[in-house]
């Protein structure tokens, strides 16, 4: 059955009657932009150190969030569901199996500044407290995920690298503690858009 509200919000109201006037943000809504096809580059250049199974750069349906995932090939535990105004069958396939997902939001939700995050699905033990680079990403205990606030990055020497740290370190805490099998999944970051050269 088809949803006319947003997903991911509270109380949220069906599209078709959502008339509410919002005042539009030329510079705020530029810079948003130039911000997600910066961020976009780091995770294309990320996504291309994994030869699994891995989504593309997304935008996700819910929170407006930017996104990439891994996939460790191995069923997951069924998700408990209780997202606000999403059927539980949709964020069970998209939790049908493992996944180490990082991505970049706006704020809200719990923080209220624009985040890096990174979980894994399920958690596995040790995550938490596995150490993350840079100094400023720290474990958000009531999100269950990692977070590094968005000025960190803008403000850092190499922003590029700083991101990809954060990209890097936070898969190897999922990886690593939920055992995944690596030596098969993963390979030297590559150009995105170049397919590899592979000798048989």
């Amino acid at each position: 059955m088809a949803d006319d509200r947003p997903n991911e919000v509270e109380d949220a109201l069906a599209f078709e009657r959502d008339d509410w006037r919002r005042p539009y943000d030329r510079d705020a809504v530029t810079r948003f932009h130039r911000a997600l096809v910066s961020i976009d580059a780091v995770f294309k250049k990320f996504r291309t150190g994994f030869i699994g199974k891995v989504s593309p750069v997304h935008l996700f349906w819910g929170s407006f969030d930017l996104a990439v995932t891994r996939f460790s090939g191995r069923t997951a535990p069924p998700h408990p569901g209780g997202v606000p105004n999403l059927p539980d069958t949709v964020t069970r396939e998209a939790y049908s199996h493992e996944v180490s997902s990082a991505g970049f939001w706006p704020g809200g939700g719990g923080i209220d500044e624009p985040t890096f995050y990174s979980y894994a699905y399920p958690t596995p033990a040790g995550f938490s407290d596995s150490r993350i680079e840079p100094g400023e990403a720290y474990f958000h205990e009531t999100l269950g995920e990692f977070v590094l606030p968005y000025d960190t990055v803008r403000r850092a020497r190499n922003p590029e690298a700083t991101l990809l740290g954060f990209l890097q370190t936070t898969y190897d805490a999922a990886a690593a503690n939920g055992a995944w099998e690596r030596a098969r999944l993963e390979c030297e970051i590559g150009v995105p858009g170049r397919p590899r050269q592979i000798d048989y």
